[in-house]
C-alpha cells in the first residue's frame, strides 16, 4: 500500500495560489503636476458634499458662511458709509466754495461792465470810486476764476470755459484802458472802444462764464443727490446677515432643543443696533442734505440768477446812453431781463422765509422802483433831453434814481445769498454730524458678529467631541 508524506502542520489538499491583486481602476491612481491641480475642485466638492451629511460638518459649513457674510457687510458697509462722509466733506469744503467762486466770475464781470459804461456817462475826470469798483471787480473775477480753473482738470467742458475766460479777459481790459485813455482826453472814439469791450464781454466772457457757473451747479446738485441716495445694496446685504443669523438660531434650536446659543444672540444683537443706528443716521443725513439744498443750494442758485441778470440790466441802461441814439439792442436786452429778474425775485420769495424773506421782499421792491425809473430815463433821453436822462441813471444821491435803487437792490440780494450759503453750510454740516463714528462702528459691530458666531458654531461643535 502506498502512502503521501504530509508536512506537519501543512493543510491537506492542494496549496491554493496567493491571490493576485485586481488592476487599479482607470484613473485611480493619484495624478500630479498641472492634472493635479484641475482635480482639485473636484475633490474639495467631494469632500464638501460628504462632509455637510453629518452635522459638525453642516454646523462648519453653516460657522464660516455666517463668518464671510458678515465680515463681507462690514467691509461693504463701512466704505459705503465712509463714502458718504467723504462726499458731504467735499460738499462743504470743496463743491459749493467753487461753485461760488464761478459766481463770483459772472457777477464780478457784469459789474465791471456796467461799472465802466457809468464812468464813461460822468461829465469830466472820471470819479475815483467807480475807477476803484472796476479795479475791484476784475481782481474779483480773476481770483475767482483761478480758483474755478483749479477744478477743470479732468472736466473738458469747464477746461474749455476757463480758457476762454482767460484769454479774453486780458484782451478785454486792454480795451477798456483805450477806451479810458480816449474818452479822456476828448476823444469821440473812446466811446467806440467802449462798445468794443462791451460786445466782447457780452457775446463771449459773459456766455463762457455762465456755462462754468451751471457746470459747476449741476456738479453740486449731481454730489447733493448721490449723498442723498440710499444705500440699496448695503441694506439688503445686513437684511441677508440678520435672515441668515435667525434661521441658524432657529436650526440649532430645533437639533439640539435648546432655546439660545449665546454667540449667535451676540452677533444678532450686533447687527440689529447696527440696522437702528444706521437706519436713524441715514435717515436724518438724508433729511439734512435735503434741507442744505432745498433752503440753502436752490434758493440761492435762484437769487444769484436774479442777481446776474439786474447786473446785466445796468449794463445795457448805461450802454444804452453811452451810445446816443444807436443802443436799440441794449435796450432791447434790458426789456429782456427785466420781467426776468423780478420773476426770479418772486420765486425766490417763495423759497426763503425770515431774513432773508424780507431782503428778498425789499430787493423787490427797490426792482420796480428802478423799472419805473428806467422808464423816466428813457423818456428824457428819447424826447431829446440826454443830460437829465444821464443824470437821473447816475446820481446815487437821488434816493428814488436808478443808480440808488440799483445799488439797494445789489445789497439786498447779496445778503439774501449769503443767508442761504450759511443755511447750506449749516444743514450740510449737520448731516456730516449725524454720520459721526457710524464706518468705524459698521466694522467693529461686524467683527463683533462674526466672533459671535464663531464662539456659537465652536460651542456647538465641541458636544460632538
Amino acid at each position: 500500500m502506498t502512502s503521501t508524506a504530509v508536512r506537519p502542520g501543512a493543510p491537506s489538499g492542494p496549496v491554493a495560489e496567493p491571490p493576485v491583486p485586481d488592476p487599479p481602476a482607470s484613473g485611480a491612481q493619484g495624478r500630479s503636476g498641472f492634472a493635479g491641480l484641475l482635480d482639485l475642485p473636484v475633490t474639495g466638492w467631494r469632500a464638501l458634499t460628504k462632509s455637510v451629511r453629518r452635522s459638525p460638518g453642516r454646523l462648519t459649513v453653516i460657522g464660516v458662511g455666517l463668518v464671510l457674510l458678515c465680515l463681507i457687510f462690514g467691509l461693504v458697509g463701512t466704505f459705503a458709509v465712509q463714502g458718504k462722509n467723504d462726499t458731504i466733506n467735499e460738499l462743504i469744503d470743496h463743491r459749493e466754495p467753487l461753485t461760488a467762486a464761478s459766481q463770483e466770475v459772472y457777477r464780478s464781470l457784469s459789474d465791471a461792465d456796467a461799472t465802466s459804461a457809468n464812468a464813461f456817462l460822468v461829465i469830466g475826470a472820471e470819479p475815483p470810486e467807480l475807477r476803484a469798483r472796476y479795479d475791484l471787480d476784475i481782481a474779483r473775477a480773476g481770483a475767482a476764476l483761478a480758483k474755478a480753473a483749479s477744478d477743470s482738470e479732468g472736466y473738458a467742458d469747464a477746461a474749455t470755459k476757463v480758457d476762454i475766460l482767460s484769454r479774453n479777459l486780458p484782451v478785454y481790459t486792454g480795451i477798456i484802458e483805450r477806451a479810458r485813455a480816449n474818452n479822456l482826453q476828448g476823444f469821440p472814439v473812446g466811446a467806440s472802444y467802449l462798445r468794443e469791450a462791451s460786445n466782447l464781454m457780452r457775446t463771449t466772457i459773459l456766455p463762457a462764464a455762465a456755462d462754468l457757473y451751471n457746470i459747476d451747479t449741476g456738479r453740486l446738485t449731481a454730489e447733493q443727490e448721490d449723498v442723498s441716495g440710499f444705500p440699496w445694496f448695503s441694506t439688503v446685504l445686513l437684511v441677508a446677515v440678520l435672515a441668515a443669523l435667525i434661521a441658524t438660531q432657529v436650526y440649532l434650536t430645533r437639533r439640539t432643543n435648546r432655546l439660545l446659543n449665546i454667540g449667535l444672540v451676540v452677533g444678532t444683537g450686533a447687527m440689529v443696533v447696527l440696522l437702528l443706528w444706521g437706519a436713524v443716521a441715514l435717515i436724518v443725513q438724508s433729511v439734512l442734505v435735503g434741507a442744505g439744498r432745498d433752503d440753502g443750494s436752490h434758493p440761492v442758485d435762484v437769487l444769484v440768477r436774479a442777481r446776474s441778470a439786474a447786473v446785466q440790466a445796468r449794463a445795457d441802461e448805461m450802454m444804452t446812453l453811452v451810445a446816443r441814439g444807436d443802443g436799440g439792442s441794449y435796450e432791447q436786452d434790458y426789456q429782456q431781463l427785466g420781467p426776468l429778474f423780478t420773476g426770479l425775485l418772486k420765486q425766490a420769495q417763495g423759497l426763503m422765509t425770515g431774513d432773508a424773506g424780507k431782503q428778498i421782499d425789499a430787493a423787490l421792491a427797490n426792482a420796480n422802483t428802478w423799472l419805473q425809473t428806467h422808464k423816466d430815463i428813457r423818456a428824457k433821453d428819447d424826447s431829446g433831453n440826454y443830460a437829465d436822462a444821464v443824470r437821473e441813471a447816475v446820481d446815487t444821491t437821488a434816493p428814488n434814481g436808478a443808480a440808488a435803487s440799483f445799488g439797494k437792490l445789489d445789497q439786498e440780494l447779496v445778503t439774501a445769498i449769503d443767508v442761504g450759503r450759511q443755511s447750506f453750510l449749516d444743514d450740510t454740516s449737520g448731516a456730516d454730524g449725524a454720520l459721526t463714528l457710524l464706518a468705524p462702528g459698521v466694522a467693529v459691530l461686524s467683527v463683533v458678529a462674526a466672533a459671535g458666531v464663531t464662539i456659537g458654531i465652536r460651542d456647538r461643535l465641541r458636544e460632538y467631541r
